[in-house]
């Protein structure tokens, strides 16, 4: 195996080669240069120290993308405490879980969250840190009050002169040791916070300069759209892009399809990071009316007009993405197939990534140019990966892989990791796939019972089960999913229905009472579509768990 270099280090390099260069810039907001980047790190480090934080100590993080996001960050893994990123999507309850299991010191949270949460409930934590200018929301701590109060003297102490790149240097961090803990669930007795370690870190970087680093310039921009407290974004959107001296611009604010499409336009990124929903969102309100006409399917029918009318459609689809991008990467959720061949048809750059938290997150990837219609990639560097079936080129079986990307194990939670870990080191996925003699992936469905929402967000239905069992006349209950939407299917208390000689009209009104009291309770990603009533008990295994796989299709 490779010698693997310190994450920190090229982190630091990178400041050091591009300190006048752009780094970050909220959308339509401020702007940090990569030095003005280091100023912050190296405040928040005086902040940090004179606090007590200790190396190894978790820091966590919970709002919407920005470029304080981001400082605080790199803040904290350069300074050798471990980063718990929170979606900031995730109900109070969710986050008061997370930070208390994570043993977090400190909490960064984002504008509009702190009139949600409960201090209270978070008694292990020394300070609340109001992500937009780190000020303190919440002090609990005597140094921490300090420290923040005294900070610029406490600054100008340290650099009497002037801070500069020569006083850049963070802490040497070792290959195994903790980095992040991101988490896959927040509810209470389900959370699993996967330990991801430097080197696991440091590989999806490096992959990402390797494969797209020859084809980007350094100086280029890039548009950060998907949640940086999920993997995917954190790496690909601002990890890899600012170890490569990219200029990051975050949609700080809530990213519809205007804002989303006017961002493109003006920071013209040199890459595109996305989940297959803005993709199709695009193609499907952009594109496909334009060609979904009699005359334009006459055009599309002579071999000639046909190849220069799909080179119009694929320009006009490369400038909905500010014109200027290599390639437009997915992941996170399944492709829909008429997209897919659509793009494929007009030779639009595009590819097509799989990966898991647990990877942080890669596993799969090849460039547009060897993409394979309809897979997910071939395995990247530092990453083996296996197809357990008696003929993976055929007969689907579980995705299982191990290499340099793969996680630590879940935090404090052996057992959990037990289950997802072999004892050669295989991580065993959940996906049931094939691949082909050239290692080509194709996922095939699922095995665990996670579920995908359409932007890529990971929904677990035991955590949304829990919560509609105990609503009125709930018996059982299951959470499928249906194209884009979610779906509850409800057998009633019949018992409790005839006492109350309720009729079937009755009983929807009530259902749909507690579907709408449901959505209050559960994230946006995950909100329940329809309650479907049964008629007959569900279908039990001899342990009394329901036989999910035969309730996949509620809906005709």
């Amino acid at each position: 195996m490779e010698s693997i270099p310190s994450f920190n280090a090229c982190l630091e390099q990178s400041i050091i080669d591009n300190w006048e260069k752009e780094a970050l810039t909220d959308y339509k907001g401020a702007t940090l240069l990569y030095r003005d980047v280091a100023r912050e790190i190296e405040k928040l480090h005086i902040v940090f120290e004179h606090s007590g934080i200790r190396k190894g100590d978790k820091i966590a993080f919970c709002g919407r993308n920005c470029l304080h996001w981001g400082v605080a960050f790199l803040a904290t893994l350069t300074y050798g405490a471990v980063a718990v990123p929170i979606l900031h999507e995730f109900m109070p309850e969710q986050v008061h879980n997370i930070v208390n299991h994570s043993e977090a010191k400190l909490l960064f949270l984002g504008d509009g969250l702190g009139h949600s949460l409960s201090p209270e409930a978070m008694p292990q934590l020394e300070a609340i840190v109001n992500i937009q200018d780190f000020s303190l929301i919440v002090s609990r701590n005597e140094r921490v009050t300090y420290a923040r109060e005294h900070l610029n003297q406490l600054f100008g102490d340290k650099y009497p002169e002037h801070f500069s790149k020569e006083h850049v240097r963070y802490h040497k961090d070792m290959t195994e040791e903790l980095a992040i803990i991101n988490y896959t669930s927040g509810t209470t007795g389900k959370s699993k916070g996967v330990m991801l370690p430097y080197r696991a870190v440091w590989s999806n970087v490096d992959i990402a300069i390797k494969v797209i680093g020859p084809y980007v310039e350094p100086g280029t921009n890039m548009l950060s759209i998907l949640p940086m407290a999920h993997m995917y974004g954190l790496a690909f959107e601002f990890l890899f892009p600012f170890c490569y001296g990219i200029h990051v611009f975050f949609l700080s604010r809530l990213p519809s399809p205007s804002l989303i499409s006017q961002a493109f336009a003006e920071v013209q990124p040199s890459v595109v990071i996305a989940v297959p929903m803005i993709v199709e969102k695009i193609i499907r309100k952009r594109v496909f009316p334009k060609i979904h006409n009699r005359r334009m399917r006459l055009l599309l029918k002579m071999p000639v007009v046909n190849r220069k009318v799909k080179r119009m459609i694929c320009e006009q689809l490369m400038n909905a993405f500010g014109g200027k991008c290599y390639e437009v990467i997915m992941g996170g959720a399944a492709l829909n197939q008429e997209v897919e061949d659509f793009l494929r048809s007009i030779k639009f750059p595009f590819t097509v990534g799989f990966g898991t938290t647990e990877c942080a997150p890669l596993v799969a990837y090849r460039d547009y140019r060897q993409f394979v219609l309809k897979s997910c990639g071939a395995p990247v560097a530092r990453m083996e990966v296996r197809v357990v079936s008696p003929d993976p080129v055929n007969i689907p079986g579980e995705i299982i892989t191990r290499g340099v990307n793969v996680m630590l194990g879940y935090y404090r939670n052996e057992e959990e990791t037990k289950k997802v870990i072999d004892e050669d080191g295989w991580y065993h996925t959940g996906d049931l796939g094939l691949m082909d003699a050239d290692g080509n992936i194709f996922i095939k469905g699922r095995s665990k019972n996670m579920l995908l929402s359409s932007n890529g967000q990971n929904v677990y239905p035991e955590e949304i089960e829990d919560k509609l069992d105990s609503m009125p006349l709930v018996s059982e209950c299951i959470v499928v999913q249906k194209g884009e939407q979610f779906v509850a299917l409800v057998y009633p208390d019949m018992e409790e229905v005839d006492n109350r000689n309720l009729t079937r009209d009755d009983l929807q009104t009530i259902m749909e009472q507690n579907r709408k009291e449901l959505n209050t309770l559960i994230p946006a990603f995950c909100k329940i579509s329809a309650i479907v009533l049964r008629d007959e008990e569900f279908e039990k295994t001899p342990k009394k768990s329901i036989k999910r796989f035969l309730y996949q299709e509620p809906l005709p």
